[in-house]
Formats: structure tokens, C-alpha cells, sequence
């Protein structure tokens, strides 16, 4: 059987983050969660996944920030989310 597809959540919304793991993981993904914008950098950039679900409103870097920066350094998927209407 195939490794299972490893998603890394990063989200400071402890239910959205809660809610998307458990829909994931009962679609057989592995996921690992993230609040905060700075350590998530640092798991990102040290730890292997597969996707990255990546909120824009984080505490100590933003996601706009992080995704730039892992840009640099990798091409793993990367799916912004926002709850910003602009």
C-alpha cells in the first residue's frame, strides 16, 4: 500500500484547523498542524509534506511571508487560505 499523502495545516483558527483535519484524515491524509507563522516556516522548510494548507492571517509571520520565503528554498504545493474578502 501506498505512503499516505502528508498535509501540513497551518491555521491560528483552532476550529477551521481542527475541521480540516478531521475531513482530511478521514479521506486517508496525514496531516500535521501549525499556529503559528514563524515555527510553521521552520517545520516547512525541516520536515517533509506533501501540501501545504497555508492561512494569511498568522501570529509572528504572515502567510504571504512564509510563502515567499519557502518559494525560495522549495516548490511544494502551497493553497492559501483567507477569510479576507479583498
Amino acid at each position: 500500500m501506498a505512503d499516505k499523502k502528508r498535509i501540513f495545516i497551518v491555521e491560528d483558527e483552532r476550529r477551521i484547523a481542527r475541521f480540516l483535519q478531521i475531513e482530511l484524515e478521514h479521506e486517508g491524509f496525514e496531516t500535521a498542524t501549525e499556529s503559528n507563522g514563524k515555527r510553521a516556516f521552520e517545520r516547512i522548510i525541516q520536515e517533509n509534506y506533501d501540501l501545504v494548507l497555508l492561512d494569511i492571517m498568522l501570529p509572528e509571520m504572515d502567510g504571504i511571508t512564509i510563502c515567499q520565503k519557502v518559494r525560495e528554498l522549495s516548490d511544494i504545493p502551497i493553497i492559501m487560505l483567507t477569510a479576507k474578502d479583498a
